[in-house]
């Protein structure tokens, strides 16, 4: 019985670790996929999303009609136009002219990806980490009350 139980909870085990391994494979190729060709005008307002407006709180340059995030989309237009620069450079182009903590969306490498995965990484431990405990305290036999227990509850009853 008791190699029957240990079985079925390694099975499941096994299966949840696949799961997870499955979710973790999905997202990262979500994550890196190529979206394929993209217009120079799309490509402009993609880049001008990621960009934090210097004047407005929380906007980025392509929802603000401010003076300053309308130069900064026309620099990134032009810098797009001549299709010689990556998005990334564009960014830091853009960061040096402007100044100031530009980017909405952190990037995907150094302290910016590791401010980002730490957090979910914890939060996926712990979780797994309640599982594991839960499952452990269900596991554990119950104990069966004592002869003692029963005049403690006895005792408490009878006392107005």
């Amino acid at each position: 019985m008791e190699r029957t139980r240990r079985a079925a909870g390694r099975g499941r085990l096994i299966g949840w670790a696949l799961l997870g391994a499955v979710v973790v494979a999905l997202l990262t190729v979500g994550i890196v996929r190529d979206r394929g060709a993209e217009s120079s005008q799309d490509r402009a307002d993609d880049v001008a999303r990621r960009i934090a407006c210097p004047v407005c709180d929380g906007e980025s340059v392509f929802e603000s009609r401010n003076n300053a995030s309308e130069a900064i989309r026309a620099a990134i237009d032009e810098r797009v136009t001549a299709g010689r620069q990556s998005d990334d450079q564009i960014i830091s182009y853009i960061e040096s002219r402007f100044g100031g903590q530009l980017l909405l969306v952190p990037r995907a490498t150094g302290i910016d990806a590791v401010v980002w995965a730490v957090p979910a990484g914890a939060l996926v431990v712990a979780l797994a980490a309640l599982a594991l405990t839960f499952r452990r305290w269900s596991a554990q036999p119950r104990a069966a009350p004592t002869e003692s227990d029963r005049d403690l509850v006895a005792a408490a009853m009878d006392d107005p």
